[in-house]
């Protein structure tokens, strides 16, 4: 039998002298899974997913990525270099295996994780990801919204730019309220997305937020270069059970990154939803992503006290 516990902080140590900040939640010295958020973005706690997580006897570890939060900047990063934070973090909490997940930005990340940990990741989730800029015959930006369209383009052809263009938002994100963050990503919300922000989802989006940027624009303006340029790993190298999970109602990442990944990862299996969009999928299947999660690393749910 497992028990329950609330939230509590980490600082992790890295070797080359950064930090990163994690929020653990879910079972107590349950299976392990770290969470990559989405971008921009920081890790929060979010009373519906620790529910879910210590119901099935998981300890959900989400750190902020480097440059988001509490998390030291590390300039130049490449989305590879998750995966070696991600080993630092397993090892503070004392684990030698893992889950790992990556929601919209954060999925490339857990495929990092997959990818070059692979004898410690045990099964790994895309949800809402992005595919590799590069991807061969997929328009990359094609069924975007507006912003999207504008932002990634630019990260590829004009970092300086991209930064100039970033600056003036970091002030407004700080002090986000949840009505605010739909307004201002409203060229990427279908309705059914829109919808989903409401109560305690919309304090835990614009929460996310205004700690992502309490140190400026960097970890955003590093995700995106991480995202234009090379990964660092080839997708098709993943050797460990992968689940990629897709919502034909989504703008800020279409269902066409999904069906990529899904054709490119060997052995993928794909969950693409035609109710659901960027948003909805993540809130409302959660549950399922759990499931499926600790079924493809050869996991049992476990029982806990309550």
């Amino acid at each position: 039998m497992r028990s329950a516990v609330g939230e509590h902080w980490v600082t992790v140590p890295l070797p080359d002298d950064r930090a990163i900040e994690v929020v653990v939640q879910g079972a107590e010295d349950g299976s392990l899974l770290i969470f990559h958020h989405g971008s921009p973005g920081s890790a929060q706690p979010f009373e519906p997913w620790h529910a879910a997580a210590a119901d099935r006897g998981i300890q959900i570890a989400f750190p902020s990525r480097a440059g988001f939060g509490g998390s030291t900047r590390q300039e130049g990063r490449t989305v590879a270099s998750a995966a070696a934070d991600a080993a630092a973090l397993a090892d503070h909490l004392g684990r030698e295996t893992f889950l790992t997940a990556g929601w919209s930005g954060g999925g490339p990340h857990a495929l990092a994780c997959a990818a070059l940990l692979p004898d410690r990741v045990r099964a790994a989730t895309s949800v809402a990801g992005i595919a590799p800029y590069d991807a061969e015959g997929l328009d990359w930006t094609g069924g975007m919204g507006e912003d999207n369209r504008f932002e990634y383009p630019l990260a590829a052809s004009d970092p300086a730019a991209l930064l100039e263009w970033m600056e003036p938002q970091t002030e407004p994100m700080q002090q986000i309220e949840p009505d605010e963050w739909v307004r201002r990503l409203s060229s990427l919300m279908s309705d059914v997305d829109a919808r989903s922000v409401t109560g305690a989802f919309g304090e835990y989006l614009a929460g996310s937020y205004r700690s992502a940027f309490r140190d400026g624009p960097w970890g955003w303006y590093d995700d995106d270069l991480a995202f234009v340029g090379d990964w660092g790993f080839d997708v098709a190298d993943i050797g460990v059970p992968v689940s990629v999970w897709q919502g034909r109602e989504d703008l800020f990442v279409p269902i066409t990154h999904g069906e990529w990944l899904a054709a490119h990862i060997h052995g993928a299996e794909a969950h693409l939803r035609p109710e659901h969009g960027h948003l909805s999928l993540g809130v409302g299947a959660f549950d399922e992503i759990l499931d499926d999660l600790l079924e493809a690393g050869g996991l049992a749910a476990t029982t806990i006290d309550a």
